[in-house]
C-alpha cells in the first residue's frame, strides 16, 4: 500500500550559490557520509530529503541529519532513516521506501514512494 509520495527538483547552480552564502548549512542538511559527494549530486539528495519529508506529509520536527541517502556503485540509491524521520515513518506505518535521483542539464530531482504493508 502507498502511504506517500514526494517529489521536488532542485536548481544545481542556485543550490550551491547557497551552500556558498551559508557555508554551515551543509552541516545541517546533509550526514558527514553525504557531504563529500559532487555539487549535482548533493543537490538530488536535498531534493530527496525534501521528497521524503513530502511524502511524510512534512510535519514540523524532522531533522536533516535523521535521513541520509545512500549509494553504492552499481545500486540504487537507498532511503535510510534514524531517530525524528524513522519515527514518523513507523508512524505512518512505512516499511520500505523507494527512491529516484536524477540530475543533468542544470537539474537535479528526487521521487520518492514511502510504502506500507499490503
Amino acid at each position: 500500500m502507498i502511504i506517500g509520495v514526494g517529489i521536488d527538483v532542485v536548481d544545481v547552480a542556485r543550490f550551491l550559490a547557497t551552500l556558498e552564502r551559508a557555508p554551515r548549512l551543509a552541516e545541517k542538511l546533509f550526514t558527514p557520509a553525504e557531504r563529500d559527494l559532487p555539487p549535482a549530486s548533493l543537490a538530488a539528495r536535498f531534493a530527496a530529503k525534501e521528497a521524503i519529508a513530502k511524502a511524510l506529509g512534512a510535519p514540523g520536527g524532522m531533522s536533516w541529519q535523521d535521513c541520509t541517502i545512500e549509494r553504492t556503485p552499481g545500486q540504487a540509491p537507498v532511503v535510510a532513516v534514524r531517530a525524528s524521520v524513522a519515527a514518523r515513518a513507523a508512524e505512518l506505518g512505512v516499511v520500505r521506501w523507494h527512491l529516484s535521483l536524477s540530475h543533468d542539464a542544470g537539474i537535479a530531482s528526487a521521487v520518492v514512494v514511502a510504502e506500507g504493508p499490503a
